[in-house]
Formats: C-alpha cells, sequence, structure tokens
C-alpha cells in the first residue's frame, strides 16, 4: 500500500514537472464552424519545441511550425466538421508525456452574419480609466506594476469596466448607441499604462479593468439595450513589456534595425511613387515610440496570430466592431490580408481604421474599393475610415467669424466636395475631437453657441458620428498641458466626486444646458433613415452661412448653420430644387415651425434643424 502512494506521488510530481512546460497557450479555445476552421495553435513553455506532439481524434495535426526558440511551437489543426469538445494533445521528449486539453465550443446562433455598427449609430468614445471607478477593489493589482494613483494626472485613476456597465442608462439616455472603448487589454507598462495602447498580453483584460469575463458581461449588458460594443485593436504594436518581447519566437516576429528605430510618421511614402524605399521602410518598420515594439506583420506567424486574436475576441465577446489604431502605419500588405480574413469570416463586420491624415485622397486611399488604390491594384479591405479633413475644419471653423475664399464655412462645404475620391462616404467615421486631439470645447472656450453648431453638424451630415465623452456636458481640456488634461476624470464617476454629472439632479446649470441639448439632437437622429442614409445635397455658403439637405423619396431635412457674428437672411428661391412643394419647416431643436415663404431669417452663431412640412 505504501508503495502504492509513492508511485502515486511520484507521478502527480512528474506530471506536474511537465505540465509546468505548457505556461501559456493561445488561442486558449477555439470555436466550431468558422471559416477559419485551420487554427494554429501557440504553445510557450521552456524547450516545448523538443517534444513530439499528437492530437486525439478527429482532429488532426496538418502543421507543426519550431521558431529558433525552442520555447515556442506553433500547431496546426484542421478544426473543419468538428463538433465542440474537449481535444486532447500529447507531448512526449523521451519517455515523459503530458496532456495538453483544448476546447472547441459551441458558436452563437447566426454569429457569422452578426450587424456591426453604421451610419444610424452615434459612436460614444470612452477612456475606461477616466470614465467611472465601479469597482474600487482592482484600482491596482498585485501582479502589475503601476498601481492606482488618482492624484497623479498620467496616472491609473482606477477607472473600469464596472463603472462603464454602471452607466450604460446614462450612454442610452444621452442618445448614443454604440460605445468604442480604449483598449482594455493588459499593459504592464511601469508608467503611463493607463490608456492601455502599449498591451502586454493581448488574450487577457487588464486585471485594473476587470477581467476576461467582466468584459462579456459588459457586451451582454449592452446589448440588452440595444447598445453596439466597438473594440479598440492595435495590429502595428505592442508594449515592450509583452511577454513575448521579452522571449522573442523569432528576431523577425519584431521589426529590428537591429533593436530599435523611430518611424517618420510619413504615412505618404507607403503609396508615393517618388518616394524612396528608405522612408517607406522606417514608416512601416519603424516603432512609435521606444516602448512600443513594432509589429512585423510581413511574418506568416505574425499575421496569423493578430487575425486568430482578433476573431476569438469576436466570438469570445460577441463584439460588434473594431476600431484599429494607427492603421495606416502596418504593413500595408500585411494589414490588408489582416481585415480580409475578418471581413470573410463576418460578412457584415465594420472595422474604421485610424488614418491621421490631412488629404481627402490620402485617407481615401486605406478605405476598401478605393478608386485613389484602385491605381496602384491595391485594396485595404478596410470598411471605414476616419475622416481627419473634418476633423481639421471643425477645430477652427467657428472661430471664422467674417467669411472668405477659404475660411469659414467654406472649409465644410470644400471638404464634402471631395466625397468622390471614396467609396463610401456614408461609412466614414465623423468627429469633433478624440482622445488625442484638442478637446471642442476648449478650443472654443466653451461657447454653447459653437457647441451647438459643431454638434449640428456632426448629427446631421454624411457618415457616422462619434463624440468623445464628457462634451456632452461641457468637459474641455487643454492638450498644451499634455494627454492628461484631455483625459479627464468624467465628475461623477468617483465617489468622492461632489459633482455627478451622470444624473439630473446632479449636473451643474452649465452642464444641463449642454447634456439636454445632446440628448434630444442625438435622441432625434436615432429614429430618422433620412440622416442616416439620405442623399447629401449641399449649397456653396454664402456670408458664412452653410446650407444642406438630407432626403430622400419621403423626407426632407434642411440644416442651417450661420456661422456669422449677425443675423442673416436667406433668400429661399435659391433652394427651390430641395425646398419644393414644401410651405414649412419644424425646427427640431426649439419645437417653433417657420414659414419658408421667399425669405428666412436666422439669428448669429445659430443652427437650425427644419423637418420640412
Amino acid at each position: 500500500m505504501k508503495n502504492n502512494k509513492l508511485t502515486l506521488l511520484f507521478a502527480i510530481f512528474f506530471t506536474t514537472l511537465s505540465m509546468a512546460q505548457i505556461t501559456k497557450m493561445e488561442p486558449p479555445f477555439w470555436y466550431e464552424g468558422m471559416n477559419k476552421s485551420e487554427i494554429q495553435i501557440l504553445f510557450y513553455g521552456k524547450d516545448i519545441a523538443e517534444n513530439s506532439v499528437i492530437v486525439s481524434k478527429p482532429a488532426i495535426i496538418t502543421n507543426l511550425t519550431k521558431t529558433e526558440n525552442p520555447n515556442y511551437l506553433f500547431v496546426t489543426i484542421d478544426t473543419k466538421n468538428i463538433t465542440a469538445q474537449t481535444l486532447e494533445f500529447t507531448f512526449k521528449k523521451g519517455k515523459k508525456t503530458f496532456s495538453q486539453p483544448f476546447e472547441i465550443k459551441k458558436r452563437r446562433p447566426d454569429s457569422a452574419t452578426r450587424n456591426s455598427f453604421d451610419a444610424s449609430d452615434v459612436i460614444y468614445l470612452l477612456m475606461p480609466d477616466r470614465f467611472a471607478n465601479g469597482n474600487e477593489a482592482n484600482d491596482s493589482s498585485p501582479n502589475l506594476t503601476e498601481k492606482g494613483n488618482r492624484n497623479l494626472p498620467g496616472g491609473r485613476h482606477g477607472g473600469d469596466i464596472q463603472g462603464i456597465i454602471d452607466h450604460l442608462d446614462y450612454i442610452q439616455e444621452l442618445g448614443a448607441t454604440a460605445i468604442w472603448s480604449t483598449p482594455l487589454c493588459e499593459d504592464n507598462d511601469k508608467g503611463y499604462s493607463y490608456h492601455t495602447y502599449g498591451q502586454s498580453d493581448v488574450y487577457q483584460i487588464d486585471a485594473r479593468y476587470g477581467t476576461n469575463e467582466d468584459y462579456k458581461r459588459l457586451a451582454s449588458e449592452m446589448h440588452k439595450r440595444d447598445l453596439k460594443l466597438i473594440k479598440d485593436y492595435v495590429t502595428n504594436h505592442w508594449g515592450a513589456e509583452h511577454w513575448m518581447f521579452k522571449d522573442m519566437p523569432s528576431y523577425d516576429w519584431f521589426h529590428q534595425f537591429p533593436g530599435y528605430a523611430q518611424s517618420n510618421y510619413r504615412m505618404t511614402t507607403q503609396y508615393d511613387t517618388n518616394g524612396s524605399k528608405r522612408d517607406a521602410k522606417y514608416c512601416m518598420d519603424g516603432w512609435f515610440v521606444p516602448s512600443m515594439p513594432d509589429l512585423n506583420q510581413s511574418n506568416p506567424l505574425v499575421l496569423n496570430y493578430l487575425i486568430q486574436n482578433a476573431i476569438w475576441w469576436i466570438e469570445y465577446a460577441d463584439l460588434d466592431g473594431y476600431r484599429v489604431d494607427t492603421y495606416s502605419y502596418n504593413d500595408k500588405e500585411g494589414i490588408a490580408k489582416w481585415t480580409k480574413a475578418i471581413t470573410d469570416e463576418y460578412p457584415y463586420f465594420n472595422i474604421v481604421g485610424e488614418v491621421w491624415m490631412h488629404d481627402q485622397a490620402q485617407i481615401s486611399y486605406w478605405q476598401k474599393n478605393s478608386p485613389i488604390a484602385k491605381i496602384q491594384s491595391y485594396n485595404s479591405y478596410l470598411p471605414s475610415v476616419m475622416d481627419f479633413t473634418l476633423h481639421d475644419a471643425f477645430g477652427s471653423v467657428f472661430n471664422e467669424n467674417e467669411a472668405n475664399w477659404s475660411n469659414g464655412t467654406i472649409k465644410f462645404y470644400e471638404n464634402f466636395v471631395n466625397d468622390f475620391l471614396y467609396d463610401n462616404p456614408n461609412n466614414l467615421l465623423v468627429f469633433i475631437e478624440n482622445h488625442d486631439t484638442g478637446r471642442f470645447n476648449e478650443i472654443y472656450k466653451n461657447d454653447f453657441k459653437k457647441f451647438q453648431l459643431g454638434m449640428t453638424l456632426l448629427a446631421t451630415t454624411r457618415g457616422i458620428p462619434q463624440i468623445y465623452y464628457g462634451s456632452e456636458i461641457g468637459m474641455a481640456g487643454d492638450k498644451g498641458k499634455g494627454d492628461a488634461d484631455i483625459r479627464q476624470d468624467f465628475p461623477g464617476g468617483w465617489k468622492s466626486d461632489t459633482n455627478n454629472a451622470f444624473t439630473n439632479s446632479g449636473r451643474t446649470e452649465t452642464q444641463k444646458q449642454y447634456f439636454d441639448f445632446s440628448k434630444k439632437l442625438l435622441n432625434w437622429r436615432k429614429n430618422k433613415e433620412v440622416i442616416h442614409s439620405g442623399k447629401l445635397t449641399h449649397y456653396i455658403p454664402e456670408n458664412n452661412v452653410y446650407v444642406y439637405f438630407r432626403h430622400n423619396d419621403t423626407e426632407s431635412i434642411m440644416v442651417i448653420l450661420n456661422n456669422s457674428l449677425n443675423g442673416q437672411k436667406l433668400n429661399l428661391d435659391r433652394f427651390e430644387e430641395n425646398i419644393k412643394g414644401f410651405t414649412s419647416g419644424k425646427d427640431i431643436i426649439s419645437d417653433t415651425t417657420l414659414k419658408l415663404n421667399n425669405e428666412l431669417s436666422i439669428e448669429g452663431k445659430t443652427a437650425l434643424i427644419l423637418e420640412l412640412q
């Protein structure tokens, strides 16, 4: 009996010792019925590549890839026609063997045909660390370096996933229909980690935000309210604390020069017919900053890892879309394959890429089926891009009181003139500001009339409007003082806050003014198909007054933006082709009805949104 116990103890000891060889398995599981049925599983552990490996039936290993680092083994199996079950991988080295389970999970019904965000939505962009602290117990983590410190402007302030869940009703009341949260995966940088763009584990939610299960719960709670969840995905780089950077699978997993080289940030080198190869390389391969190693998407193992990770998160968390950071810094062939793989799996899934450029033709190059990129036989397959040229106009127009050939509302007109350069201008993301730009209310010194002008255009023009947390209550912040100033905590998100702007009773009078206007405008927009998909017809601005119509076969909306300090009288004969037989218009903000006779008066720095009747 004693010998049997001893044998059992030795067996447990050696099994535990062998199992310790696998410290990471990614993806941790997969799903049945996927279009991407061939899955490449990364096994990581001390000298794992020295083992032979087999898998239980009905799975078959179709490929085995080793790198120069023996701690990595990439095992490919085909899951086609394999139903939900647990497979068993058996590793053997000499006389020692051990097993590792790998689960194939059941897939959600109609997962492949899930709907995504589009022009019927209003996206609410928030930074989780700065939005609301719903669980004070996770403000710091024993396994992560940077601890919570709300007194430090650039530190971790404690906002988390629970804080978002706690205030979903607020976002819904505002009239937003989707949430884009900046990244939530683990970022173990020693400092300034709250923005989470330097991720250290892309399969794990940062413990200071919560758990993977919390993220799933966020999506579930949002879907109960008909809200959509957009994940911020980073394909271009990871953080220097990423476990794979500390023990690289291969030298070429990251771009090496050797080691670090700074990107020149000149995205135009990606398609410049006169450009040098060196300049193009330093754009694509150069690191964004020293703390963010640049991923090599031209390495098939890297590319496949990123594709699988993106698809895994969609299935696991039931996501409704992606926003892709620094899209145009990636290897352009590699990122096109990444994007196509996702949209092949999910034909209706929308992905918007950050293409921070200041010319419509250059931005258009990165949108799917671009007539510009077609010249070079390139297709990014990216459905949506961010309209940065419109953002540029938003940052100056409302301070340009006296119009001339190039200033004032003519900037808006000239922006939309160039819509012919895009394959699908209605799928552009339009925005006044975001987490990297100057705050609109700071630029315009909290001038409420200018806020009304900006929000009116944002909510009624073509494209998908995105607002930045806190602007709807008048939050400002000076980018000149650093990023932390444009990423301040939302008032009321922490128990100690004396001002709670999440509730009507807790708002100041100024906050109420901003919120009530935003709420009325965005909730009106929710059910206006003519705004979501109607044609845009606009007129050359006169006297700093910009007039445009959104119209379809059943409805017509007339929008008037008077950016002049003075009241203006509009001769309505000029707009006859759109006014046609309509005799009046109801202003959706003031609820007043205006007669559409020969002339219409509008006060200075005022917007009108008229439902024509």
